[in-house]
Parts: C-alpha cells; sequence; structure tokens
C-alpha cells in the first residue's frame, strides 16, 4: 500500500504568490501610503482619544475664527441655516474656533477679513469626542459623521457678523510666515 503525502501551500505562500503575479502593479497605490496612519487615526478618535488629523485628503479642511461672542453668534446662525451646526472645535488658549468643512474647501476659498480657511499639508488636533467642556480645546459643536459646515453659508455669516479679532496676524506668527 503506498501512501501519497500532498503538501499544500501555507497562507504566507499564497499571498506571495498573489502578489508576484500582480507583476509590476503590485506597488500600493500612491495615495493609499498612508492609509495605515488614517485608520489609526479613526480608531483613535472613535476610542475617545485625542488626535492629530492631516488636513485636506478626503477627510476635511478647517476654516479658522475668533472665539468671541461675535463667532457664537455666527455658529448660532449656523445652527438655524443648517438644523443644527456641523462640527466647531473652541480652543480657549488660542481664542479660535476650528469650523471643520468640506474637503477641497481652502482652493475655492476666497481671502475673508475674519476667517482663514486651512487644508493639507497642516494638521489639526481633535479633541476626544466626549470632550464638550474646557480645560482645553472641545467640542462646541460635536462632530457628526454625516455633516460637516458648508462654506458658502458659512462665509456669509461671517462677512454678516464679522467675528473679531480676526486670527490672520496671530496664525501667520505661528506657522512662522512672515507678514
Amino acid at each position: 500500500m503506498t501512501t501519497s503525502l500532498q503538501t499544500h501551500p501555507s497562507g504566507a505562500d499564497v499571498m506571495q504568490g498573489l502578489v508576484e503575479s500582480a507583476g509590476p502593479h503590485h506597488q500600493p497605490a500612491a495615495d493609499m501610503a498612508d492609509l495605515k496612519q488614517v485608520v489609526r487615526t479613526l480608531l483613535d478618535v472613535q476610542a475617545l482619544r485625542t488626535t492629530r488629523v492631516r488636513l485636506g485628503g478626503n477627510l476635511f479642511d478647517v476654516v479658522i475664527t475668533s472665539s468671541g461672542l461675535q463667532a457664537r453668534g455666527a455658529v448660532a446662525l449656523m445652527d438655524e441655516i443648517q438644523g443644527g451646526c456641523g462640527p466647531v472645535i473652541e480652543d480657549p488658549e488660542s481664542g479660535w474656533l476650528y469650523w471643520l468643512v468640506p474637503p477641497g474647501s481652502r482652493a475655492t476659498w476666497e481671502p475673508h477679513d475674519h476667517a482663514v480657511c486651512l487644508s493639507a499639508p497642516h494638521v489639526i488636533t481633535l479633541p476626544s469626542l466626549n470632550r464638550t467642556v474646557p480645560p482645553g480645546p472641545y467640542w462646541l459643536r460635536p462632530s457628526a459623521s454625516d455633516r460637516l459646515v458648508p462654506t458658502v453659508p458659512l462665509r456669509e455669516a461671517l462677512a454678516q457678523i464679522r467675528p473679531e479679532p480676526a486670527p490672520h496676524a496671530a496664525l501667520a506668527a505661528q506657522l512662522g510666515i512672515p507678514t
């Protein structure tokens, strides 16, 4: 009686074969190079940890204004317009509000006397989703997965309400940009 032993390729062997069969196109796409970091960031946010996020890409850009009474009037106006304003972070230390706006907004944002719009390569630190009061940055309007702050109504609200002081000079100094 003859017994035949068959060996089956391991999972690693199968994966390596698939990679090799892809030929020169087996390299990850350039836009996927930082997928690991994006996933880690989103998991940190979901786990209620403070985390740094690169602006732009597929997530969001940010509009920066002062956080005084006038800016709070703009938040109230956006509450009316949106049926509850999209995500806004207040940073009491800097005296700024960070309005999370759709990705690509920086490319169409015209200069504004009372606000600045930033995108990549800048980063923002998102507070834990459960941080809704100071100390430190907190969610003045919580982040919801289904909305961001629309730029056209925000721009109009800021032009109407004119929150002061404008962030331009302080932001330029923080970023090391000569004025």
